[in-house]
Order: structure tokens, then sequence, then C-alpha cells
């Protein structure tokens, strides 16, 4: 109620419902599968979490109404954009917000820039600059959008900020698909909340009629109300989900700094001469004479630039990676004894060992594990090898992230790709082989048909012999107990 006893025009987010409140039956039908019993170890890479949908609202409305800490302003790079969310804005803030937009000169797209809020009911305003959209440009749309959410939280995160209204950044008029852009901001909104939760108590997604059914459709697959319905939203997301920002990633575009510009590629022969005695020069781009980076990475991008050229800038990339793996102290990785050469295959290739259950991810530096795989597998890739993966009796502590495993497989030469035999996936189980398939599936290409799961040792054993492989003894119990008694008799090695 306003002095004068009228009821007032703005609204207060704390009398709106939660997403976690709002019926699951207003779900699109195509969400409208049953879960089978098989199905209940499959989870979501973005898991059904009560707290994260208590900070939710969607709400159909005009943002300018909304009674919250700030409430967001999608325009153009001066400013001045006449489309509804904006119009609505200025008239309810009144005049002496044209006055102080004038003052910020300005907003380039992607960033955020904040105001007062004035005669508005919210006290800021964050002002945003959504990107223009062309088919042809669309990772770079898809990066200064996902830039515009995650730069008016992170002015939220500063200002102490507790609730953000947001409108639907990318306009009409900037001819951004509507269901692309809602994937992005919802990824983005709940990664967001994830890592820095506990700063913000609301954030509401304002969204006209034309907006709402697209919004209603999406947000189960990004902030599911209950674990059945992570399960029957797994399905409808997208192959990309970006990075553990919900950032759309790249890898040609990641720019990367040595640490020690000075000191020369590793490997690098005598036989090369002059050309090796110029690498301690450095490897920036000016001392290499290498001319435009930016260009190279737009030619990159647009597919122009040589297989060649792709192959030499990976392959500095990744010398940097061994020489600060052979700098590295890693005896503590070292001693967890995740990872080790034991003997051959049938076919008289090297077998490499990795004990899941051997890895405490969340007790260790998990670069300095990527450092250890270097270091050890660098002169084994060279030759063609297999690999034997125990997932014996592992659980939440061991498992790797799917980012590291992407970073992982994108760093490492191509030699590994390439002499990599098999990979064999022993004491599965059915909720590790689905989390298998999606990161074959949608993250790396060229893995999948090199995958064999191995129910039993007896099994392992037709394609490496006994002999030829160290085996921890509680893979030895475990598969005793669970298959029989084969083999168990063999003695395990008595450095596990």
């Amino acid at each position: 109620m306003d002095p004068l006893g009228a009821p007032s025009q703005f609204v207060d987010i704390d009398g709106l419902p939660d997403w976690s409140s709002v019926c699951e039956a207003t779900q699109v039908d195509s969400h409208q599968n049953p879960v089978g019993k098989d199905q209940v170890d499959v989870r979501s890479p973005f898991p059904y979490r009560e707290d994260l949908n208590a900070k939710i609202i969607l709400w159909k409305g005009d943002v300018a109404l909304l009674n919250c800490t700030a409430i967001v302003n999608t325009s153009n790079e001066s400013l001045t954009d006449k489309n509804p969310v904006s119009e609505s804005i200025l008239m309810h803030a009144g005049p002496d917000l044209k006055d102080e937009l004038q003052k910020l000169k300005g907003c380039r797209t992607g960033e955020a820039k904040l105001t007062k809020g004035f005669n508005l009911a919210a006290r800021f305003i964050i002002h945003t600059v959504g990107p223009k959209y062309k088919s042809r440009y669309r990772t770079a749309a898809e990066s200064s959008l996902y830039s515009c959410y995650r730069n008016v939280l992170q002015l939220a995160k500063e200002q102490a900020m507790c609730s953000v209204g947001f409108c639907v950044i990318n306009s009409l008029k900037r001819c951004y698909p509507l269901e692309d852009a809602t994937h992005i901001a919802l990824r983005t909104v709940r990664r967001f909340l994830e890592i820095h939760g506990e700063t913000l108590e609301k954030v509401v997604f304002a969204v006209s009629e034309l907006e709402e059914a697209t919004y209603q459709k999406l947000m189960p697959l990004y902030f599911p109300r209950s674990l059945e319905e992570e399960i029957q939203s797994l399905p409808y997301l997208p192959a990309d989900i970006g990075n553990a920002e919900g950032e759309p990633v790249v890898p040609e575009r990641q720019i990367r700094i040595t640490e020690k510009p000075g000191i020369p590629d590793a490997d690098a022969s005598d036989e090369e001469g002059l050309e090796a005695d110029l690498s301690f020069i450095g490897s920036h781009a000016f001392a290499r004479m290498e001319g435009d980076v930016d260009k190279q990475r737009r030619l990159i991008l647009q597919g122009q630039l040589s297989e060649a050229a792709l192959q030499k800038q990976h392959q500095r990339n990744y010398n940097r990676w061994l020489c600060q793996a052979r700098a590295e102290d890693l005896s503590d990785i070292a001693s967890l004894k995740a990872l080790y050469q034991t003997g051959v295959d049938n076919c008289g290739r090297t077998v490499m060992v990795v004990v899941g259950r051997n890895i405490p991810v969340t007790l260790i530096d998990m670069e300095k594990a990527l450092l250890y795989f270097i270091h050890v597998m660098d002169h084994i890739a060279v030759k063609e090898y297999v690999l034997v993966y125990f997932h014996t009796l592992t659980n939440d502590y061991n498992q790797l992230d799917s980012n590291f495993l992407k970073k992982l497989y994108d760093v490492v030469d191509a030699k590994y790709k390439r002499n990599l035999k098999a990979l064999y996936f022993v004491h599965p189980t059915f909720r590790s082989k689905v989390s298998t398939w999606f990161f074959t599936t949608f993250t790396v290409s060229g893995l999948k048909d090199k995958i064999h799961y191995v129910e039993s040792l007896q099994q392992l054993f037709t394609a490496i012999p006994p002999e030829q492989i160290d085996l921890p003894p509680f893979v030895l119990e475990y598969d005793a107990r669970e298959n029989g008694p084969y083999y168990s008799s063999y003695p395990p090695s008595p450095d596990l």
C-alpha cells in the first residue's frame, strides 16, 4: 500500500511462489516418461537440489515492477534502446535515470553496469547488452550472452545484493533464438548458484506471455523438482552444457600463457640447429614472429587454418605441460599407486593400470594429478598401449569429474589417442556405464569404440594373461566374492 492507501503496483518477490513449490504437472508432456527401476542410479549434470529451487522464481510480468534488490535492464551499446523492457524501466524509474545513463558512456556487449533504481521499488538497476545473433557467428553470440548473465550475477555478488530480477536479456530486435538463449540463461544461473549460492537469496526470471512456455519447458532440465523429474529431463539436455560455470567452451579460443617463456619446448632435437637455438628467445607471438594471433584464432574458428598449424599449436601447449610435469615434485601423487605400468597383453602391447579407488578426488590437487599422468605416460604413449581401469569399490570421493577428463583429453598429445588401442573398464556399475556413454558421445570423439566393459577378471584374462597384470588385493577379493574364486589364488603384487 502506498501512503494514500491505494494498492501499490509493485510486486514483492517474497509473496511469489518459488520454483520448488510450483507443481510438477506444469512441465511439458514431452517430459512425461515413466522412470524405470534400473534408472535410479542415472544422475543429471544438473541434479535435483531443493535448496537451489527455493531460490528460483519464474514469474510472468514486468521486471520493472519487482520489489527486489536489483532488476536487469537489456539495452544496446549506447544504453538508448527502445524495447518494451527498457521503456518500462525508464518510465517507472523517472527522468533521473536518463541523466544517470548518460554518465555511464555506454556499455559493451556482454558487460554489466550499475545505476540506482530511483523511483523503482528495486534499489538498483543492472544494465547489460545482449549480442546480435547471426547463425554464422553463433559461438561468439553464445559467449556474449553467457557473459551478460554471468557479469550481472557477479556484480550482484560484489555488491552483496540479496535478490536479482532478470528480464529476458536476448531481445527480439537482436534476433536471438529464444530456446537457445533460455538454455544459456538457466544453466548460467544454475552453475553460479552451485558455486556462490550463499550470496543470493532469490533470483527471479520475469518473462512475458510469449516467453513463459519456453521457460516452463526448459526449467526442469536445469532445476528439477524431484529425482524423478531429474531423470525424466535428462534425455532432453542439449549436447553442449558448457563448463563448470556454464560457459560455452571452445578449446581453440583458450589463451595459454607459459610460466617461463624463455625455456624452449621440450624434446627439441639437437639436429634442429639454428631453429632450436631460436626457440630460446621465447614462445610468445612477437618473439616467434607468428603474426596476428587473434587473426589465427579467428581463422581456426572459421575452419581456414591448416591442420598442420593446429597440430603445431597443440604440440606447443602439450610441451609446456610436459616441462612443468618434469619440474614438479609429484611424489605425493605417485604414492597413491593409482597409475602404474604392468606387463603386456596378448598382442604384446604395454598395459597401464588405473585404480579408481586410489584416487581421492576431493583431497588431492587434480592439476598435479594431470601432470603426473603426463609425466608417466609420455614415453609409454609413443607405442601402442592399453589401459585397464579398475572401477572396483569406488565411491563418490573417487569419481573423476567430466571437466577434468575433458581437459586431460584436450591437453594430451595426439600420440596418446592414436596409440591407445583399448580401455578395459573393470567392474563397471550401471551408473558408470551411463556416465561413460554420455562422456564419449557428447564430450569426446573417437573413444567410444575403444572401451570394453569387463564384468569379471576371468573375462579380463582372455585379453591380458594374469601373470602380466599386477592386481590390487581388494580387486581380487571383490571378484572372488562376486564371480567365484577363479584365479583368486594368484598372488598380488607386494607393492599394492
